[in-house]
């Protein structure tokens, strides 16, 4: 016991400081929001549109991305011939409705706003999370885990995973939703109690990622619950799933909680 005391006190504080403080140094490689330059953008170019593997970049008169489907691959950057398609730096891409993941050129980017008052006086200082990977490739449910360790101790938010969906508040979906794991899926959602809420983390849990249209899949559980947060990426970063967990629960400050 001593040894570990002494062990502990060598350490010192590891958890960060965030949301208190500015967020951790992302890598040079971290792909963050999508950014296009519709000024670069050549007449009649459709390179990046025929490179996305899941058809998340379309065009109707300008180019729009959506982020629901983006893997956050390099395909539409590599293909375009004018560098007017890439990835920022920005890790806020949390939204609470689905049509908000759809961006074209220039538009901001709606930010998931904190629950209704009722709702967030039940859940905002204690929200109880099942974890669900309903046939995901752990891309997902690893920087999901990433959150419980002392770096990051979600649980110093009131935020917490729990083995059973009747001890829990809502779920956090991952995974594209097998045919397998539809049944389970479901049943889990009707053994929380009400009021409950839904949590959809990647690309998967929200449209069925690369999967998408496949037979032995759902295209994710948006058609199958009613999805409160949507959190995209293929993983989404930790940082990215914080962020989005925060806003959801008001417990952003004022400087970090505008829209993007």
């Amino acid at each position: 016991m001593l040894k570990s005391m002494l062990a502990r006190l060598h350490q010192g504080h590891r958890t960060m400081a965030y949301p208190g403080a500015p967020p951790p140094a992302l890598p040079e490689r971290f792909r963050g929001r999508p950014l296009i330059d519709a000024s670069r953008c050549p007449e009649g170019c459709r390179e990046c549109v025929r490179a996305c593997p899941t058809a998340a970049i379309a065009f109707d008169g300008q180019l729009r991305v959506d982020l629901g489907k983006c893997l956050f691959c390099t395909e539409c950057s590599d293909a375009c011939p004018a560098g007017a398609i890439g990835h920022g730096a920005d890790y806020r891409l949390a939204t609470r409705a689905r049509g908000d993941l759809a961006l074209a050129a220039g538009e901001p980017l709606r930010l998931a706003q904190a629950l209704e008052r009722k709702t967030l006086g039940l859940f905002g200082r204690s929200l109880k999370l099942r974890q669900v990977s309903a046939g995901g490739c752990n891309g997902c449910e690893s920087d999901v885990n990433v959150l419980t360790t002392i770096g990051w101790d979600l649980g110093r938010f009131g935020i917490q995973f729990v083995a059973s969906p009747r001890h829990a508040d809502g779920l956090l979906l991952t995974g594209c939703v097998t045919g397998n794991m539809t049944l389970a899926l479901e049943k889990a959602y009707a053994a929380v109690a009400p009021p409950k809420i839904v949590i959809a983390v990647g690309a998967c849990a929200i449209s069925g990622g690369p999967y998408a249209g496949h037979p032995q899949q759902r295209d994710g559980g948006t058609e199958l619950l009613p999805i409160d947060l949507f959190i995209p990426g293929c993983p989404p970063h930790p940082l990215t799933i914080l962020d989005g967990l925060l806003r959801l629960l008001d417990r952003l400050p004022p400087e970090r909680s505008a829209t993007g």
